[in-house]
């Protein structure tokens, strides 16, 4: 059973653990020079209904990805605007942390292949081929490929390129696997019917700060500053990550510690930020163009089932920003990892394994596919974290901090340990 994964994001990453797991020989074919994608000046972990979902999946048996980030973590258990109970991890550690463990379990983690042509017929892929003309063959793909950029729709959509950590000016833009099959993908857009959403917040290089603000960071592990009323920018309606679209991300500039200043808000002009006391010298880590821009995402999102196979194709899955518009780390790994197992599962001809939606996670993968096949739904984003699937889970009784209750109902539902069969 050979498994080839296009796309080492924390989706890539997470399908690969999975997949391993389950006894598959697995190829993580990433663009990049660095496995994590959007992950690599991420950060935020456990806020909210993530703590839920990363719990339940703990109880799953999927959970070591997540034992990896808490172990590299730079704070815990902080609150901030609308945030509970959140973690923050460790942007320089985290990433090493996780290839390591992938290339210890013997995940092949090839770097700096992108895939460019799909060789498929009757909805069976048999291979992929790469720029550097490297061609792999293998039995079942998951394509996690994200849905930012490339540059043009960043230009298109957005407010050009941001030179942004997603870099395709030195690694090409993002090729879908799924389009490159001819599957007809799906295009999110904003409340006002654009397409496309701008990635949620910029880092600041820390030291660039007034030390008495990176000392409450490294305290802390968040600075709030009111901002007066001149120095308002509200580009609130723009953001990918709705959980963050509070008037209090827009009322004040609010920092998050992990290892970068995490600066809450798609973009800010750098001209400005100058004029505020302790950001004189101000400087953007990620992207370079943060006082300008970001980049764009929820392009090519592919049409799937609950089990995370994607629409007209017989050995193809998807997770993360592929499987519709679920935003954040959590949510791509807990997708990776669903997509991961039944991948494996197809080719041993055992029964996909979909989710119960008397769980957080089984419900966040069926509520946004219904969601996704409406026009409004299309305009909205969802999380665990906030917005309009937290409000959901808090209705259906899902969103829970005790951790022995969370395994109670991953117990329940026949779920426990199950992805450590």
């Amino acid at each position: 059973m050979k498994i080839i994964i296009t796309g080492g994001g924390w989706a890539g990453c997470s399908a690969a653990y999975m997949a391993k797991m389950q006894g598959a020989e697995v190829v993580l074919l990433e663009r990049t020079d660095s496995l994590l994608g959007t992950g690599l000046v991420g950060g935020i972990m456990r806020n909210n209904g993530r703590f839920t979902a990363t719990e339940e999946m703990i109880a799953m048996g999927g959970g070591e990805i997540f034992r990896i980030i808490d172990k590299n973590c730079r704070h815990t258990n902080i609150s901030f605007p609308g945030h509970e109970h959140a973690s923050l991890y460790d942007i320089a550690k985290t990433p090493t942390a996780i290839t390591n463990y992938l290339k210890e379990i013997g995940v092949l983690v090839n770097l700096q292949e992108r895939v460019v042509k799909a060789q498929a017929e009757d909805g069976i892929i048999q291979s992929t081929e790469t720029s550097n003309g490297n061609i792999y063959e293998g039995d079942a793909f998951i394509d996690t490929t994200g849905t930012a950029g490339p540059m043009h729709n960043c230009s298109k959509y957005g407010n050009g390129c941001a030179m942004c950590v997603i870099r395709c000016p030195s690694f090409g833009g993002r090729i879908s696997l799924a389009g490159l099959c001819g599957v007809q993908e799906i295009t999110g857009q904003k409340a006002n019917g654009t397409k496309g959403a701008m990635s949620g917040s910029c880092k600041l290089y820390k030291e660039s700060l007034a030390s008495e603000i990176v000392d409450t960071l490294n305290q802390k592990g968040v600075a709030v500053i009111p901002l007066p009323e001149e120095f308002i920018e509200n580009h609130l309606s723009v953001k990918a990550c709705q959980q963050y679209a509070l008037k209090e991300f827009a009322e004040n500039i609010i920092l998050l510690d992990t290892g970068h200043a995490k600066l809450m808000t798609p973009y800010y002009p750098l001209e400005k930020l100058h004029r505020i006391p302790g950001f004189e010298n101000a400087r953007y880590e990620d992207p370079y163009s943060g006082g300008k821009g970001n980049s764009m995402r929820y392009f090519n999102m592919a049409p799937r089932t609950n089990d995370l196979k994607v629409n007209g194709m017989k050995n193809l899955f998807c997770a993360g920003e592929k499987a519709g518009l679920l935003v954040g780390h959590t949510e791509a790994i807990v997708t990776g990892v669903l997509a991961g197992y039944n991948s494996v599962r197809f080719l041993q001809e055992k029964p996909l394994l979909t989710l119960s939606r008397k769980t957080a996670i089984g419900e966040a993968i069926a509520y946004v596919r219904e969601e996704m096949q409406t026009e409004e739904g299309l305009g909205k984003k969802y999380t665990f974290s906030g917005s309009v699937f937290f409000d959901r889970m808090k209705e259906l009784g899902l969103y829970e901090t005790d951790i022995s209750k969370i395994r109670e109902n991953v117990e329940r539902e026949g779920l426990f340990n199950v992805f450590a069969s």
